[in-house]
């Protein structure tokens, strides 16, 4: 058999290309150069950076910005710590000079973050909508972070968003796609790559959202946090090439009862041997 070449799956954002559909975030390492080796392990061509964290050299922050090779690595600014739309607006614009510090000067890329409750870490949908309408009229592409929220992820679209980044659970806690249900409606309906972020927790799940269709998984924690990061950001890249893969196979349709493997017909039965 001969195997012919097939045009690369790229997923498209705003004006960039991309071959990974593994993104990573860049907290909770234990040391920087972990977090180079992880990043390297996991071939992502993404990473999410705090703003915030970053000008404030917070713990785990301070020396980030050259630990990481922006020459092929996109810089994904995001605006956690923002309690308001306000707030999360003034970081972008912070996040967007931040970009061009690194290089990329035409990065207008801001993964948009409202989250005013510190206990659960839920997104503010109205600042959320608030602060995407304002960001997408100053021209940067926006990654809006959401509770997984068919109506508001249409909504977000309609504004202009390059991507609806739904939560598979709140962020850190490692329950999966608790969301499974309305991230599938969401995904059906969206005209737009739809980003599942926060709660994966290992690889299994990212390749579940893969295989229902969502373009990408954001992954940080259960990366970081791990017992071995580096193996641990390895195998995630493995687990969304597999769910990609699958969904464009395409999956056995789900029946209510079993049906044969084997074929039922032209077999040999008792009357043929007579």
């Amino acid at each position: 058999m001969v195997l012919t070449p097939t045009s690369p799956d790229l997923l498209s954002i705003g004006n960039r290309d991309f071959h990974s559909r593994l993104f990573t975030g860049t907290g909770k390492y234990p040391s920087l150069q972990v977090m180079q080796k992880s990043l390297q392990a996991s071939r992502c061509q993404m990473v999410t950076v705090a703003v915030r964290r970053v000008q404030t050299m917070a713990s785990g922050h301070a020396g980030l910005m050259q630990a990481i090779d922006w020459s092929a690595i996109w810089m994904l600014p995001n605006t956690a710590g923002c309690a308001t739309a306000e707030e999360a607006i003034r970081v972008a614009r912070m996040g967007r000079e931040l970009a061009k510090l690194a290089g990329q000067e035409d990065n207008n890329f801001v993964k948009l973050e409202v989250i005013p409750d510190n206990r659960h870490l839920l997104p503010d949908p109205f600042g959320t909508l608030e602060a995407a309408e304002q960001l997408v009229k100053e021209g940067f592409e926006v990654l809006p972070y959401i509770n997984a929220d068919p109506l508001l992820a249409k909504r977000l679209e309609e504004v202009g968003c390059a991507t609806v980044m739904p939560l598979g659970s709140p962020i850190g806690s490692g329950q999966g796609l608790r969301n499974a249900a309305n991230i599938s409606l969401i995904i059906e309906n969206a005209e737009v790559p739809v980003v599942v972020d926060a709660g994966i927790g290992v690889p299994s799940e990212a390749a579940q959202a893969l295989e229902m269709g969502a373009a990408a998984v954001l992954v940080n924690s259960s990366i970081a946090m791990a017992k071995d990061p580096i193996a641990m950001a390895e195998a995630m890249h493995w687990a969304v090439q597999a769910g990609r893969q699958a969904y464009k196979a395409g999956r056995l349709p789900q029946r209510t009862e079993a049906s044969p493997s084997s074929p039922t017909t032209g077999i040999v039965d008792e009357s043929s041997t007579r």
